[in-house]
């Protein structure tokens, strides 16, 4: 049998329903919150103590590693005589070390508080004084 249309309109398809959507997911639910900002002062002061040791530990053994390969490393100050000092005048211990004083107090003047950098140009000083008196009473 054929299959009448009614009011002149094209017989036309049921529509499809849509499908069920997918169930909603939630989301995880957040982390928790650490507390403070990750530590108390000394904590972190200690921690950065720790981490320079290792660095200065690890260090010291590279240096040896490479001493082991290359040899020891030394230090010679050598110092060139022009001719017109071939015959130096002999000098008083506060002469011979005018040079040494006077690089430790520009490098006070310069430091101010900290004289901690100053200890190099301090032990020269020392050094030399301990040179010059041992000459003296030689």
């Amino acid at each position: 049998m054929a299959r009448r249309s009614s009011g002149g309109r094209s017989a036309r398809p049921a529509p499809r329903r849509a499908p069920a959507p997918a169930p909603v997911r939630q989301a995880p639910p957040p982390a928790p919150v650490q507390s403070g900002s990750g530590g108390s002062m000394l904590g972190g002061i200690g921690s950065t103590i720790a981490q320079g040791m290792a660095f200065g530990g690890g260090s010291a053994v590279a240096h040896r590693a490479v001493d082991a390969v290359m040899g020891p490393r030394t230090i010679q100050h050598e110092t060139v005589a022009s001719e017109a000092s071939a015959a130096p005048a002999p000098m008083s211990s506060s002469d011979a070390c005018s040079v040494h004083s006077k690089a430790f107090q520009d490098c006070v003047n310069n430091f101010g508080s900290e004289i901690s950098k100053c200890q190099f140009y301090m032990d020269m000083l020392s050094e030399c004084r301990k040179n010059s008196s041992g000459m003296l009473s030689a």
